[in-house]
């Protein structure tokens, strides 16, 4: 018997589903890759709320697969980012729904449900103690609660911040199944205090929990010793890391000090990115630790949202910017060879041109390797949901469209600049085209390579041979190194 999961939305989510491909192995399932294989028993969604269009296409798969039910009977679950407004459309849905803190309990459910399961818990050996076995107190009695969260307050409705720590913790240690052996995940937090007002995730999530700084540095060091050569570090506002333990754990620059140093210790060659940090908790501190350590890379994802200040006030997102100027600038100064994505949303409920057009004045300014342009869509829950949601779609789509633009007329440039050039590469899969691999910089900008000379899964000087406005390409580099130029 098998299982099909779909991630959707960020990369929280894909981590999240490495560790229910744990819990359902245990259980004695396979994954399967196609979802329409006969012998699939299980199928689960990971669901994201940030934007319309990712619940858009949750439906659509819940559809088709309720449809499919008609000729093979299996049990759909969904968890995730799951706001209490699609929870209740859900539940009549799917068979289960449950926040992903309680996946420990998700055996007992599909027990509870009454499907059939290829094999027991006992003997599974990559759990630990985390998830017991059919000889737990409860297993005869009711299926374990669900608890939704319920929008209002911020404390109003959701678990407090201690309960939230102790459901997650407990979600944390179930290993999980990583999909790659060269890239890995590594949540680091869970939940968001920031209250951004388009923005759903403390409802889904709750408040900031910061998981132990110990298992995080020991899931890292197992991860390199075994050969990982990208470490992504997770969390909603990661560099607020540790600030909801009230000085009992680690800061952030802290916990990116000791990755460093485990890059020192071992020797070992791997790049560590983090993702996504808050302008208003960025500091000098981490950005002299990432100059420090060749481990800590040269990336910073740094979202601007709005480049004008009355917008970002009403997204309450606590800093101006000329905030956001120091930082950029700071990171300029402190980590020159540096590149910047970056996150906007164009369209925001009362977003005027004029403000529309200091957003584009700003992505001039910065220059940003990359933009992650979103239009805006009203979160049922988020404060901004009240408020009339008053840019028509159709200018939504233009200034999107107009962004995507500029955004590859600022990129074509820099990447120009690249060809030439000799830089460090992770090869990481084959490429669409034939007879070429892909993979990506420090800094991570995408690059396809001729395949002669490289190997997936390992480091490699590539020359940079052309350039488009969002990727390069390349070939092996034969007798010079990164940093070099022809």
């Amino acid at each position: 018997m098998k299982f099909h999961i779909v991630p959707f939305g960020c990369q929280m989510n894909r981590s999240d589903a490495e560790r229910i491909r744990t819990v359902l192995s245990g259980m004695g399932y396979t994954e399967c890759e196609d979802e329409n294989d006969p012998d699939v028993a299980v199928k689960g969604l990971i669901a994201c709320s940030v934007r319309q269009k990712a619940i858009d296409r949750v439906y659509g798969r819940i559809r088709n697969w309720n449809q499919a039910k008609i000729h093979k009977p299996c049990l759909t679950f969904i968890t995730g980012c799951v706001l209490p407004a699609d929870r209740d459309k859900f539940l009549k849905m799917f068979d289960l729904i449950f926040p992903i803190d309680q996946l420990t309990d998700l055996p007992d459910m599909i027990r509870q449900y009454g499907v059939p399961t290829p094999g027991s818990m006992s003997h599974n050996h990559s759990l630990g103690d985390e998830i017991p076995d059919e000889g737990r107190e409860d297993s005869e009695t009711a299926a374990p609660e669900v608890i939704p969260f319920t929008i209002g307050a911020p404390e109003v409705g959701m678990p407090g911040r201690e309960e939230a720590r102790e459901r997650i913790e407990e979600f944390w240690k179930v290993r999980p199944s990583y999909g790659s052996v060269t890239e890995a995940f590594v949540p680091i937090q869970n939940g968001c205090d920031k209250f951004c007002t388009f923005c759903a995730v403390p409802y889904t999530r709750g408040r900031e929990v910061s998981r132990p700084s110990k298992d995080i540095l020991s899931e890292i060091r197992n991860l390199i010793d075994g050969g990982c050569k990208s470490v992504t570090l997770l969390g909603q506002n990661v560099n607020s890391y540790g600030l909801d333990k009230d000085g009992g754990e680690l800061s952030f620059p802290q916990l990116m000090r000791e990755v460093g140093e485990i890059g020192r210790q071992t020797g070992a060659e791997f790049w560590t990115y983090f993702t996504s940090p808050h302008p208003r908790d960025i500091t000098t501190d981490l950005l002299e630790v990432m100059s420090e350590y060749p481990v800590l890379a040269n990336w910073i994802h740094l979202p601007l949202q709005s480049g004008d200040d009355k917008v970002l006030l009403r997204m309450n997102r606590n800093h101006s910017m000329a905030r956001y100027r120091a930082v950029v600038n700071d990171i300029r100064r402190l980590l020159p060879d540096a590149s910047i994505f970056t996150d906007i949303i164009v369209g925001f409920t009362g977003e005027t041109e004029d403000q529309f057009e200091a957003t584009a004045s700003a992505m001039r300014e910065f220059r940003y390797d990359m933009a992650y342009i979103a239009q805006y869509s009203p979160r049922p829950g988020a404060r901004s949901a009240r408020w009339d949601d008053d840019v028509p779609k159709e200018e939504k789509e233009r200034r999107f469209r107009y962004l995507s633009q500029l955004m590859q007329e600022i990129s074509t440039p820099l990447n120009s600049a690249r060809v030439g050039r000799v830089m460090r590469v992770l090869v990481t899969s084959e490429d669409r085209k034939s007879g070429y691999y892909s993979g990506y910089t420090e800094g991570r900008i995408p690059v396809r390579m001729a395949a002669e000379g490289l190997r997936i899964g390992e480091f490699a000087d590539v020359e940079i041979v052309a350039a488009r406005p969002l990727s390069i390409e390349g070939r092996a580099a034969a007798g010079i190194t990164a940093g070099d130029v022809r």
